[in-house]
């Protein structure tokens, strides 16, 4: 089994996707616990740091310029994970959950993370435009990928459904969230 958990920048993947990897430590120490299945959660920013897998830096946009390629053959031969990025969905996956947040208050996170406001500004214009969504269910077909909204809910609530979603307890659902009234 792999899933990969993916959004935009904001929306909550490294700290709902930390929740769960505790729940999956303390829950391989609890005999008779309904846990998810046994997995292993790999963030895929840290990797790309770590291993240096990326082909330059975009100067204007304070960032790494992966290399998908190389972050694959990585992967490659990796099971019972949970791979967690805003590139995750690049990536083979049995099950797809994309993270999603109003982009008003993702534009807040960010601005609160350090983030420039051109930088917060142009993620917040992509979670409304469904940018990561529509470039997961191209992917990986609708019948692959799990939307959930983050604006109201707690980091725990997000891992709820993240482990939700690893289980088989919730339906694939795509194009449920719209953040278009956002770009008028």
């Amino acid at each position: 089994m792999r899933i990969a958990v993916t959004g935009t920048p904001g929306t909550g993947k490294t700290t709902a996707t930390e929740l769960l990897e505790s729940r999956l430590a303390a829950a391989g120490t609890d005999a008779g616990d309904e846990s998810p299945p046994e997995l292993e959660v790999i963030h895929l920013n840290r990797v790309l740091e770590d291993e240096g897998l990326y082909t330059e830096v975009d100067a204007d946009r304070e960032s790494k310029i992966a290399d998908l390629d190389a972050l694959a053959a990585w992967l490659e031969g990796r099971d019972g994970i949970v791979i967690e990025s805003h590139l995750a969905h690049h990536f083979a996956a049995d099950r797809i959950a994309v993270l999603r947040c109003h982009p008003e208050t993702l534009e807040q996170r960010l601005l609160e993370r350090g983030e420039t406001e051109a930088k917060a500004a142009e993620n917040a214009e992509s979670e409304a435009l469904d940018v990561i969504l529509s470039a997961a269910v191209e992917e990986h077909g609708l019948e692959s990928v799990y939307e959930i909204d983050t604006t109201d809910r707690d980091p725990a609530a997000v891992a709820d459904e993240l482990a939700a979603v690893a289980t088989g307890e919730r339906d694939p659902s795509a194009g449920e969230v719209d953040f278009m009234e956002y770009l008028t």
